[in-house]
């Protein structure tokens, strides 16, 4: 009877199993090795890694340059990103830039129409801030003009956009500012365009209420508001910031001025208006004469 020749899975099964035994061992074996703390196992590492890193760099080369290459192109894709939103940046720029113009003119057009007259008396004087003396009750700061800049009490002061508040205290060399968020700041406004009146009352916070509104129906979110002048603190006019309105329901002021960067103040000289002491005469219809004391017994002479 004839034998069946020998077949090479026979051999190959035991031969894998063998294999992969072994190179658990010696997997195993690394691990110990590695977990040893002891000053020859250590010196014996260190000998191996010297041996077996450097001649592995051709090996991670592949990988370092696959990082680097995800890398410039993770910084492409942020530098076209960038790129793109400067353009539309540029594009918005360049509309606000024609906006501005326009207003511009039609501004010069209108002063030259209406022959308007500007007050030459108020000027201002410029200083920079030099800390905040404010607190959580209490928001102030403090610049470094005075009263031998010819600071008066009460003057208003400006950022480069919208009011910021008012002097509330005058030294030589320095001066006091209370800001409008300040708690104690009350300021009347004007709401344009519908020309309602308003008090904003300030809370400590960068968006104060405004209160005491005529008629709220009248006034929209974005609409402008400016000082009105009354009670002659502030001069009338002055850009403080736009109508919003919280999630309660509540109008509040969103501040043009920029709180939270206050470097360099505009202080406003603002010296009143001229005052009119005198009272208006009033234009009466004419009453007639009255009769003399003894006409009125004259003719009730005859009846008696």
């Amino acid at each position: 009877m004839a034998q069946e020749p020998l077949r090479s899975d026979a051999f190959s099964g035991p031969l894998k199993r063998l294999f992969m035994v072994v190179v658990m061992l010696i997997l195993i074996g690394i691990f110990i090795l590695w977990r040893i703390d002891s000053p020859r196992v250590e010196r014996f590492r260190m000998a191996v890694i010297d041996r077996v890193v450097p001649n592995l760099d051709w090996a991670f080369a592949p990988v370092a340059g696959a990082l680097n290459l995800l890398t410039d192109f993770q910084s492409y894709l942020k530098i076209y990103e960038q790129n793109q939103e400067l353009r539309r940046e540029l594009q918005r720029m360049e509309s606000w830039k024609e906006a501005a113009l326009q207003l511009e003119q039609e501004n010069a057009r209108l002063l030259d129409l209406n022959n308007v007259r500007l007050d030459p008396r108020l000027t201002s004087i410029s200083g920079t801030v030099l800390t905040d003396s404010g607190s959580p009750y209490r928001q102030s700061v403090l610049i470094n003009v005075g009263a031998r800049d010819g600071i008066l009490d009460g003057w208003a002061a400006m950022d480069g956009i919208g009011l910021v508040g008012r002097v509330s205290g005058v030294g030589e060399r320095s001066s006091r500012v209370l800001l409008l968020t300040d708690a104690s700041s009350r300021v009347p406004v004007t709401i344009q365009p519908s020309g309602q009146r308003g008090l904003i009352i300030g809370d400590n916070t960068l968006a104060p209420p405004i209160d005491f509104v005529e008629n709220r129906d009248l006034i929209r979110p974005g609409d402008r508001v400016v000082s009105s002048g009354d009670g002659d603190v502030f001069p009338s006019g002055v850009l403080i910031g736009h109508i919003a309105v919280d999630t309660g329901g509540r109008m509040r002021v969103r501040l043009a001025a920029d709180y939270e960067r206050l470097e360099f103040l505009r202080i406003l000289r603002n010296y009143g208006t001229e005052r009119i002491s005198g009272t208006g005469q009033m234009i009466l219809p004419e009453t007639p004469p009255e009769p003399p004391a003894g006409a009125n017994t004259a003719e009730a002479g005859p009846d008696g």
